[in-house]
C-alpha cells in the first residue's frame, strides 16, 4: 500500500498491430529530437542562403569599385583594360569578360583613350577573334577615342591576334611578341598498347569519327584534313594581322611562320610601333596620366558558374578530341 509507485507504461500496440511497445518517454524524446533536427537544418539553410547573398553583394561592390567608379572616373583619364593569362582557357580570360570591359572603357564619358595591357601566351582562336572584332567595332563607334595596346611580358599568338586590332602597339624591348600560327596537339600510344598487349576497341558511326585518336595509327587522309583546317584558321589569323597592321609590317618570310621575337626585334618587323609602358603611353600618347581600371572582375558566383561550365566543356572536348590553340 505504501510501496514505491510504478512509472506508467505505454499500454502496448493496438490489437492486430505489428508495432513493438514503446515507452512514453521514448516517444517524447523522439519527437523532441525530430523537432530539434528540423530546426537545425532550417537554421543551416538560412545561414547558407544568407552567406551566398553576402558573398554576391561583396563581389558586386568589388566590381563596382574596380570598373571605373573611382572618383577619378569623373575627371579626364586614361581607361585601362587588362588581358592577363590564356584566352578562352580555364584560369585565363574569356571574350565575354574582355568585351564588357572594353565597352565600359569606351563608353566612359571622361576616358580620353583606352590602354589594353596584354600579358598572354595565346589561346582559343574563336575567343581571340571575338575580342579583335569587338575592338574594331568600338574603334569605329568612337573614332576620337584611340585604343593602344601595351605589351607586358608576352603577347604571343592569340594575344597578338587581339593586339593587331589596336591603333598602335607598344612593348618593352625584352617582351616576347609574335608566334603567328596555329597548332593542334595530341599523343600517339599505338606502340605502347602493342607492347602492353592491350587491344583498342573503338566503335563509331562514320568512318572518320575517330580521327586523330591517339590509340589508333594516323591515317594520311585524316592528317591532311586536319592540316587543311589548321591552314584555314592560320590564314584568318594572318588576314586579321594584315588588316590591323597594314603597311607597318616588314616584308619578311618568317613573319607568319609561328616564330616569336623580342620587343626590339618585333619593332623592326613592324609588329609593334614603339617602346612604352602603361604610364608612358597614358602620359605621353593619350595625354592623361590618371589611369582608371575598367577590367571586368567576375563575382564569386560568376566564377563558380564559369568554372563549372568550363569543367563540363573540357570533359566534352576530351571525349570528342583536341581543340585548336593559338600558341
Amino acid at each position: 500500500m505504501f510501496g514505491k509507485k510504478k512509472t506508467p507504461e505505454y499500454p502496448g500496440p493496438l490489437p492486430g498491430s505489428n508495432a513493438a511497445p514503446i515507452a512514453n518517454n521514448d516517444v517524447l524524446m523522439r519527437l523532441a529530437e525530430d523537432y530539434m533536427n528540423d530546426r537545425k537544418w532550417r537554421r543551416f539553410f538560412r545561414f547558407l542562403v544568407l552567406g551566398l547573398i553576402i558573398l554576391y553583394l561583396m563581389s558586386a561592390l568589388l566590381f563596382a569599385g574596380s570598373a571605373g567608379s573611382d572618383i577619378n572616373a569623373s575627371r579626364p583619364h586614361t581607361a585601362l583594360v587588362d588581358l592577363s593569362g590564356p584566352i578562352g582557357i580555364k584560369g585565363g580570360v574569356f571574350a565575354d569578360q574582355m568585351n564588357v570591359s572594353l565597352r565600359r572603357a569606351f563608353e566612359a564619358k571622361q576616358s580620353k583613350g583606352v590602354v589594353l595591357r596584354i600579358n598572354s601566351p595565346g589561346g582559343s582562336p574563336v575567343q581571340s577573334d571575338e575580342i579583335n572584332s569587338e575592338i574594331t567595332r568600338l574603334r569605329t563607334l568612337y573614332p576620337n577615342k584611340p585604343l593602344h595596346v601595351v605589351v607586358s611580358d608576352i603577347c604571343a599568338s592569340g594575344g597578338y591576334y587581339v593586339a593587331a586590332a589596336a591603333d598602335s602597339i607598344y612593348a618593352n624591348p625584352s617582351s616576347i611578341v609574335g608566334s603567328i600560327g596555329v597548332r593542334m596537339d595530341s599523343f600517339g600510344f599505338v606502340d605502347t598498347l602493342e607492347k602492353l598487349g592491350v587491344e583498342r576497341r573503338s566503335l563509331t558511326a562514320g568512318e572518320n569519327k575517330s580521327i586523330l585518336d591517339p590509340f589508333l595509327p594516323v591515317k594520311p587522309a585524316q592528317k591532311a584534313h586536319a592540316e587543311a583546317m589548321l591552314n584555314i584558321v592560320h590564314q584568318q589569323f594572318i588576314d586579321k594581322v594584315k588588316q590591323g597592321r597594314g603597311d607597318k609590317l616588314a616584308d619578311n618570310p618568317d613573319l607568319f611562320s609561328g616564330l616569336f621575337w623580342s620587343g626590339e626585334q618585333a619593332k623592326m618587323l613592324g609588329l609593334v610601333d614603339d617602346f612604352g609602358s602603361l604610364q608612358s603611353v597614358a602620359r605621353d600618347v593619350i595625354g592623361q596620366e590618371t589611369v582608371v581600371d575598367y577590367t571586368f572582375k567576375p563575382s564569386f558566383l560568376d566564377q563558380l558558374a564559369s568554372d563549372f561550365g568550363v569543367s563540363i566543356g573540357t570533359g566534352i572536348a576530351n571525349v570528342f578530341g583536341g581543340s585548336m590553340i593559338l600558341r
